[in-house]
């Protein structure tokens, strides 16, 4: 099996590192090996993996057996890829799709993500997760991601200052958890932050409200998390409309209905989880019919 230095040499080789696409390789076998772990991989697993690059990360999940999917941007690193893994891609265990990953489909029967991300992409991957997680994946079980420890935090709300509409929205479909911080020196070239891998575990909790207006609404909140509710609540969501049986002058009705609730009096740092779906729950019992 060769070393994460060997596969980023062979890389480094072909092509200067991307700073554009935010290219820090994690060197570190051990830690590698604990992706593994952390994600406790099997040969019956479909794992998808976003931006392999030199394939550190692939090579040590394909030694267990299972299948992955790949999904790289960078044309040098496919080209790279398909030479160090040719055995693989021609016994199909292994699929390499050249693109964006937030543009790609993804396989439906993925059973788990485990990805070391370019970590410009955090946000819109976890949307993206969420989204595949409500309408195609039927049997996820987990997502191990290596990203900024910052995000990291932010995500699972470590601190009370990292309460925000990151953390809140991923409480409607994961159980999130940092399960360990890795020192920049364990990269190449060494970023200048921690980073973490997370857990993220489907919680397939159903609510008595669309998740989609929790969302809105908590956005809607922290956008302007200064002001209280009855201020940041006033005005609709610019993609209301987006959610069935939604739109403007129902938002409206429902609001004025809510605004003298001594709730809209909160500052959306003194709202827990709880407290958002029971609120949307109280705004989707309005309708303008009424």
């Amino acid at each position: 099996m060769r070393t994460a230095r060997q596969l980023v040499d062979l890389l480094r080789a072909k092509q200067d590192n991307d700073k554009s696409l935010g290219q820090h390789f994690l060197i570190n076998d051990e830690l590698i090996a604990k992706s593994i772990e952390f994600g406790r991989v099997t040969k019956d697993d479909h794992v998808l993996e976003i931006g392999p690059g030199p394939g550190v990360l692939t090579e040590a999940l394909l030694s267990t057996g299972c299948t992955v999917t790949a999904i790289e941007i960078d044309s040098g690193a496919v080209e790279h890829l398909n030479s160090v893994f040719s055995t693989e891609l021609e016994s199909q265990q292994l699929t390499i799709h050249q693109g964006d990953a937030l543009q790609v489909n993804w396989p439906s029967d993925i059973t788990k993500v485990i990805a070391n991300i370019p970590y410009q992409i955090s946000s819109p991957l976890i949307e993206l997760l969420t989204r595949y997680l409500r309408s195609k994946w039927q049997h996820l079980v987990k997502v191990i991601l290596l990203v900024q420890e910052e995000f990291a935090e932010r995500l699972v709300m470590e601190y009370e200052s990292d309460v925000g509409s990151l953390g809140m929205t991923a409480l409607l479909d994961w159980q999130c958890d940092i399960l360990a911080k890795v020192p920049p020196h364990h990269f190449s070239p060494n970023p200048k932050v921690n980073s973490c891998f997370i857990e993220m575990i489907p919680s397939n909790e159903e609510f008595a409200v669309d998740k989609r207006l929790v969302k809105q609404i908590i956005h809607q909140a922290f956008n302007q998390r200064r002001k209280k509710l009855r201020t940041s609540l006033k005005s609709t969501p610019r993609r209301l409309n987006r959610i069935p049986n939604w739109y403007s002058a129902r938002w409206k009705f429902a609001y004025t209905n809510l605004v003298g609730d001594e709730r809209m009096e909160a500052r959306p740092e003194e709202f827990d989880f709880d407290d958002w779906v029971e609120l949307a729950v109280d705004f989707a019992g309005f309708s303008e019919e009424e």
